[in-house]
Parts: C-alpha cells; sequence; structure tokens
C-alpha cells in the first residue's frame, strides 16, 4: 500500500532534486523503500508520515550522490511533464507555444541553480510541501528554510537574468 501510495511522487521528487537517470531514480527508490520497511518502527507517529519518507528519500539522493558523480542529465523529464500539466489550461495555440517556452526557460534555469536552491524550490512549488514539512524533510530550522526559499527565489531570478531567459510573463 506504502509503495502504491508513494512511488510515483517519490519518484518524481528523487528525478527533481538530483542529477540522475531514471533508473537510478528507481534504484534509489527501491533503496528508500527498503529503509521505510526497516525502520517503521522508528517512525515518529507526531510528524506526518509524508514527511518522513520524503527525509528517508532526501537522505537516500544524497547517499547516491556521494557514491556516484552527479550527471548533467535526468530529472529535466520528468519536471517538463508536471510543468506542463501545471501551466496548461487553455487550448488557444499562441497560448501553448507562450507555456511551452516558459516551460523549457524554467527548466533550463532550474536545471543550473545549486542543488540546495533547486531542492527547496521543488518541495515548496513542485511537491508542495509546507514550511514545517521542508523543515522535517531538510532538517533545518523553519526560519533557515524560509530564508533559502527567499534566497532561492532571488538566486533563481538572477540566473534567469545571467542566462539570457525571459521569465516576465511568470
Amino acid at each position: 500500500m506504502l509503495i502504491k501510495r508513494y512511488e510515483g511522487k517519490l519518484k518524481r521528487y528523487i528525478l527533481r532534486i538530483s542529477n540522475c537517470r531514471t533508473d537510478e531514480a528507481e534504484d534509489i527508490l527501491q533503496e528508500v523503500f527498503i529503509k521505510v520497511y526497516e525502520h517503521i518502527n522508528a517512525f515518529d507517529q507526531r510528524q506526518p508520515f509524508s514527511s518522513w519518507i520524503y527525509r528517508i528519500t532526501r537522505n537516500e539522493v544524497i547517499s547516491n550522490h556521494r557514491k556516484l558523480r552527479a550527471r548533467a542529465e535526468g530529472h529535466a523529464e520528468m519536471i517538463r511533464e508536471d510543468i506542463v500539466q501545471a501551466l496548461a489550461s487553455e487550448l488557444d495555440i499562441k497560448m501553448e507555444l507562450q507555456k511551452k517556452e516558459t516551460r523549457e526557460a524554467i527548466l533550463k534555469v532550474l536545471d543550473s541553480m545549486d542543488v540546495k536552491y533547486r531542492e527547496v524550490l521543488v518541495l515548496k512549488y513542485l511537491e508542495e510541501k509546507d514550511y514545517k514539512e521542508m523543515s522535517f524533510i531538510l532538517k533545518k530550522p523553519m526560519g533557515t528554510i524560509a530564508t533559502l526559499l527567499n534566497r532561492a527565489k532571488k538566486r533563481f531570478r538572477e540566473q534567469a537574468k545571467e542566462m539570457g531567459v525571459e521569465l516576465t510573463h511568470i
């Protein structure tokens, strides 16, 4: 039941915060579910289960990153699908073209960002986590999360400008 409920979400999260291929993400995800099974009795029921499993997932991504060098491929494919679904609301061809350009611009900037900033942006805007959950997942105080998020948004705008990416309609 846990696998069925969290497999897709966690796989997208892994792909979004790392530079790994889909098959590597699936390997990481398998390790996550093994850890969840092994440590389910250690789960603190005062915390949301989703935050706990996201923290385990994040830790596995970090462990995997330490084992292998990060590659410049992987997570953009899954982000594209999510962003398209979130942004596509009308059938107007002109609007669709603009959305496609926006999606590509967002991906370009997001892919170039430092992982600490990309991670908070992904958790907040793509995974729709609140500050408390982000704090638990990242093992940082909520004030630090707020600061990181503000810096990430500022860095996103700066990075977009440096890269010559036009994001005025976002």
